[in-house]
């Protein structure tokens, strides 16, 4: 009778310890994105993007460890160009973000970069260098926080974002 007594105590540990590991590493989840959104190694954004004006997308995004412009990037950095030509008085600061892998001091060069990316690719649009800042923030600053490639490839990005 004792030894049945001592099983049941054991599962009841065994199942709250269970329990309570499953509910300690719970992540939370940021939206829910289908692989087809995520075409070889980079986001294409439909359902994170927000927008500078209407029809201006505010956000490119960058394969792993790359800080190249794809052609979509450079179709919407061409629609910010556009916007901002009309809108002089605007200025913008371009915001560089990394995936979560990788160091700290990696992440941030490497948001650099990327935000540099977009700022050079303004000015050949005749955006005056003058209305545009670029900082980095690495991986600080994830728009999904889950640890998927499809979480990495919406972190992997600069967002430009009107200054005044």
């Amino acid at each position: 009778m004792d030894y049945l007594v001592s099983i049941k105590k054991i599962l009841l540990i065994a199942f709250a310890t269970v329990a309570l590991t499953a509910c300690a590493t719970q992540k939370k989840v940021g939206k829910q994105v289908s692989a087809e959104a995520v075409k070889g190694d980079v986001y294409t954004g439909q359902e994170t993007v927000e927008y500078l004006a209407t029809g201006v997308p505010d956000r490119v995004f960058f394969a792993t460890n790359k800080s190249v412009l794809t052609t979509v990037a450079r179709d919407t950095l061409r629609k910010q160009a556009a916007w901002m030509r009309k809108n002089k008085d605007v200025t913008v600061t371009i915001e560089g973000h990394a995936d979560e892998r990788g160091t700290r001091e990696y992440n941030l060069a490497l948001g650099e970069r990327r935000a540099n990316a977009a700022k050079d690719y303004l000015l050949t649009y005749g955006v005056s260098g003058g209305r545009i800042t670029v900082i980095s923030y690495g991986k600080e600053r994830p728009v999904n926080s889950a640890s998927t490639p499809v979480a990495w490839s919406q972190n992997r990005r600069s967002v430009t974002v009107k200054a005044n």
